[in-house]
């Protein structure tokens, strides 16, 4: 051998980046497996190279017969045992090859004999090139590793190399691919050759013979990342992404948050006309993305998840991160969404279970639920407002209602509607809710305002005349006027119209408009302010 060979490692360590020491590590182990082609080689052996000349030699290795029946049992202990997969039974261990490290600490009790070949054979030869390739492999594969271990989570761009039904390689820059399995791929998504595409590194490993980097388009990391690339607010950490809950190729929703004052978050997201997250989508394939400001109150929070739907109000337990929302009966769909997606999501971003319920649905549990079963069911007050639903503040400790004084003086009536304590003044109100008045002292006021409740009752259900019944009555004494017999017609009269009164002339007409029909100005004012959150303190 002749410095031909260290000059050709030296060209090979520039070229690919590999250390020349590891280089010639291998060099040696491709001689001596080489060597143990050879007819006649020693059991046990060592090459030697030297690292300036390119020569090498080849020692034989003479173990004393305890010291090798020691290592090769000990050697034998550390063999895992393998299953045949024919026959299904353990398989003996075959005798195992003495690593030179394991022979390292005997030196002194070995004796070398130089053994090298004058000539290696066809055979010899080509298995020394086959190490040599296999170990700039591992090291090319060890560089690769010690590149990519720590960008876990980072957005790379490659180009698509080879597609198939099971994975697709994807080349991120020379002699380096990364594998985007089957079940990171997005549905509606095409990969073709030669398409570049953006996607996330999700694992890096330095095992196996394939592309030890793995990557994904479906991983939520992938639309923070593409967001951090459009948006320079989130790139200075003026905003924040707190949360992405994601169902690839269908819906996104993500919560932002800002940390300057005066940044608009959702703005800063959005960009000028939309600018922003239509690059974002663009590069998700059409993918829709809702963008929810962040909030720390759990019950405007689980609201803003839920848009585009409105919201009338929210009830939360915080105990069982559970939120009951209740929407308008025209809002009931959009709230859910398409077979629940849009449910899902927001229970996915904000982390509570979602429970949603038009208005008429959650009146009708309300008037179900018995004055016991509102205290055993969620502990909330039990009193039932005016507008017929339930108190949504959380009953005091040993009660069935809040610290409201009104609902405090429902405790000594038969029933739990509010406006029972209506005819009463504010310092009645005050002594029975107070729970050391006598009952003396506060009979005669429960007395007094169930009298007015029950008359109030009893006149709001007493039936009303109809507004035909007039008509209704004419009509039955012209049939019997018809009955008796026709009567003798009257002299015709020429018909005179009624003078209709001509408007003043600084008066114009009125234009009426349908009973119950809201102009679209009045209505969205209406439907904006209706819009409660409240939230429940379990």
């Amino acid at each position: 051998m002749s410095r031909e060979i260290v000059e050709a490692i030296k060209g090979l360590e520039q070229e690919k980046g590999i250390d020349a020491e590891t280089l010639m590590a291998a060099l040696e182990d491709a001689l001596l497996s080489a060597y143990k082609k050879t007819p006649g080689a020693a059991k046990y052996a060592r090459v030697d190279l030297d690292r300036d000349t390119g020569d090498f030699r080849v020692f034989e290795l003479i173990l004393p017969p305890e010291l090798e029946e020691k290592l090769v049992a000990q050697a034998i202990e550390e063999q895992e045992q393998t299953i045949d997969p024919e026959t299904g039974e353990l398989r003996e261990p075959e005798d195992p090859e003495l690593d030179p490290e394991l022979l390292a600490p005997y030196e002194d009790q070995i004796t070398t004999r130089d053994v090298t070949p004058k000539d290696f054979g066809r055979i010899a030869a080509q298995t020394a090139k086959q190490v040599i390739l296999q170990r700039i492999r591992e090291a090319e594969r060890h560089m690769m590793f010690e590149e990519y271990q720590d960008r876990v989570g980072e957005l790379i761009t490659g180009i698509i190399q080879q597609s198939d039904n099971r994975y697709t390689l994807v080349q991120l820059r020379e002699r380096v691919e990364a594998l985007l399995p089957r079940s990171e791929q997005v549905w509606n998504e095409r990969y073709d050759h030669g398409m570049r595409v953006k996607a996330v590194i999700t694992e890096v490993n330095a095992e196996g013979k394939g592309p030890g980097i793995v990557v994904s388009r479906r991983n939520p990391e992938l639309i923070k990342q593409l967001f951090e690339l459009e948006v320079p607010e989130i790139a200075d950490s003026l905003v924040e992404i707190v949360g992405v809950a994601r169902e690839p190729g269908y819906r996104s929703k993500i919560a932002v948050i800002s940390h300057a004052d005066g940044v608009d978050p959702v703005g800063a997201c959005v960009g000028p006309r939309g600018s922003r997250v239509r690059m974002v989508v663009s590069e998700l394939r059409g993918e829709k993305i809702d963008i929810i400001p962040y909030n720390e109150e759990p019950a405007r929070f689980v609201a803003k998840a839920l848009s585009p739907a409105r919201v009338r109000e929210v009830l939360v337990d915080d105990e069982k991160q559970e939120a009951t929302v209740i929407v308008p009966d025209d809002q009931l769909s959009l709230a859910i969404g398409r077979e629940g997606q849009n449910a899902r999501l927001a229970a996915k971003l904000t982390g509570w279970k979602v429970d949603i319920k038009s208005e008429t649905e959650f009146s009708q549990e309300e008037e179900e639920l018995t004055y016991e079963d509102a205290e055993e069911a969620d502990g909330r007050c039990a009193a039932v407002l005016s507008a017929g639903r339930r108190c949504p503040n959380a009953a005091l400790a040993g009660s069935r209602y809040c610290g409201l004084p009104q609902h405090q003086a429902l405790a000594r009536f038969d029933t739990n509607q509010v406006t029972v304590v209506t005819p009463l003044s504010e310092q009645e109100v005050q002594k029975l809710a107070d729970p050391d008045a006598s009952e003396s002292d506060t009979r005669p006021l429960v007395e007094r305002a169930m009298a007015e409740f029950a008359a109030a009752d009893k006149e709001q259900a007493a039936p009303d005349e109809p507004e035909g019944a007039e008509a209704d009555d004419e009509q039955a004494l012209a049939q019997d006027a018809a009955a008796e017999g026709p009567e003798e017609p009257a002299p015709a009269e020429q018909p005179v119209a009624p003078e209709e009164p001509a408007p003043a002339e600084d008066e114009t007409p009125e234009e009426t408009a349908p009973v119950g029909v809201q102009s679209s100005e009045e209505s969205e004012a209406g439907g904006e302010g209706s819009e409660g959150v409240r939230s429940e303190e379990s």
